[in-house]
């Protein structure tokens, strides 16, 4: 899902990029008003995990593989505002060091992923959480989030694509949405299984259960 260079046209590029710079200093004024030492430490561990959770690809038919891309995850456990934070800076690193997605891309691969995608995943975790507070409905709740979250971001992956004129924009919506569809199963499966092993050993570090980011709305 990360878009390379000459992949979108610079009208989009300018675009998204001014939509996530605002959606990252955003963030940054929540982290500063909200958050202490802690969590930062904490966003710190989380980007180094979601690194390397990135390296670890899975199979999909067609020949196409898919990899996790950890919003849902993050914004599940530390919140939205270090969720944003926590991919930005993911994204740039694998941009500006691994060259995986584009440099003048990065706008449009931090708004696709870091806030189109990671926030609707916490927003739809708030919503199912709300109808019941049994472990079952929080498992549920991570799973579905996190599968809209990567399905999400794809749409808006593709319809950049499609507005740049890279590929037809129907085309480019059924091939990225059907994969993802695919690939959000993979992304649900791990999420579910690293934030149970979270809440069995340090249920602690799941601070969305906290409801600070509602009072702060």
């Amino acid at each position: 899902m990360h878009i390379p260079d000459g992949f979108v046209d610079l009208k989009t590029a300018i675009t998204t990029g001014v939509i996530s710079a605002g959606g990252v200093a955003a963030s940054i004024y929540k982290i500063k008003k909200i958050f202490k030492a802690r969590v930062i430490v904490l966003m710190g561990m989380m980007a180094a995990l979601i690194f390397a959770l990135q390296m670890i690809n899975f199979t999909i038919p067609g020949g196409t593989s898919g990899h996790l891309l950890g919003g849902a995850l993050v914004v599940i456990t530390l919140g939205p505002y270090a969720g944003v934070l926590v991919l930005t800076v993911v994204l740039i690193v694998q941009a500006l060091v691994f060259m995986d997605g584009g440099v003048i891309a990065i706008g449009a691969n931090v708004f696709n992923m870091a806030i189109c995608g990671a926030l609707s995943a916490f927003l739809i975790y708030m919503l199912l959480k709300r109808i019941s507070k049994s472990k079952a409905m929080f498992y549920v709740a991570i799973a579905v989030a996190s599968w809209f979250s990567v399905v999400f971001a794809s749409f808006f992956a593709a319809l950049e694509l499609g507005v740049s004129g890279t590929y037809a924009m129907g085309v480019t919506l059924k091939a990225m949405i059907l994969v993802h569809m695919v690939i959000g199963v993979g992304e649900a499966l791990i999420t579910t299984a690293i934030i149970a092993f979270i809440d069995r050993v340090r249920p602690d570090l799941i601070l969305t259960r906290e409801n600070i980011f509602e009072r702060e709305a």
